[in-house]
């Protein structure tokens, strides 16, 4: 899929891919995601599904928080508090642990949340708001949330299939 331009080809992009991701998510017993078998974010890491999941959610919470503070003309901190942009390895740990207290099913619950909350903030912004100023630094918030959203999805899910089919998941 294309790297949206506007309002219209985000949502969709968000939709389709998030809808494929959940396909996978849904297809995956929870008795195994505990097991560290997936390729990390951090150099020579490993995570499981449920790390995976937190992550996404993680990321998508940054999302809303960054778009609330920057509304409410506040200084945002990107990408998180304590994090630069070459520390992102270490912030995934963090977003690893900050969701570890819940279920897989409370995981993608969860995720479902997220998406839903962004998919209703970007109805209520206008295509210019999104694609046609800078939000931060050079990028628009139409790419930042793609950047942390519909491209993420897409990652995840490959992740998931590729890891299915090394350990004869696949149905």
């Amino acid at each position: 899929m294309a790297v949206p331009i506007n309002k219209e080809e985000l949502q969709s992009a968000i939709q389709i891919n998030y809808g494929k991701l959940r396909k996978e998510l849904l297809s995956i017993a929870p008795e195994l995601t505990d097991a560290k078998e997936l390729e990390g974010h951090a150099k020579d890491s490993s995570m499981n599904v449920k790390n995976l999941v937190s992550y996404l959610i993680g990321w998508g919470e940054l999302v809303l928080k960054w778009i609330a503070g920057k509304d409410a003309n506040e200084s945002v901190d990107f990408p998180e508090t304590g994090y630069k942009w070459n520390q992102l390895g270490q912030l995934a740990k963090k977003l690893y642990t900050d969701y570890n207290h819940l279920n897989y099913s409370q995981l993608c619950e969860k995720l479902d949340h997220v998406v839903d909350q962004i998919q209703q903030i970007i109805e209520q912004k206008s295509n210019t708001e999104l694609y046609e100023v800078s939000w931060y630094e050079k990028w628009t918030l139409g790419r930042m949330i793609q950047f942390n959203t519909a491209s993420p999805y897409t990652n995840a899910k490959g992740r998931i299939r590729k890891w299915k089919k090394e350990k004869g998941y696949n149905k």
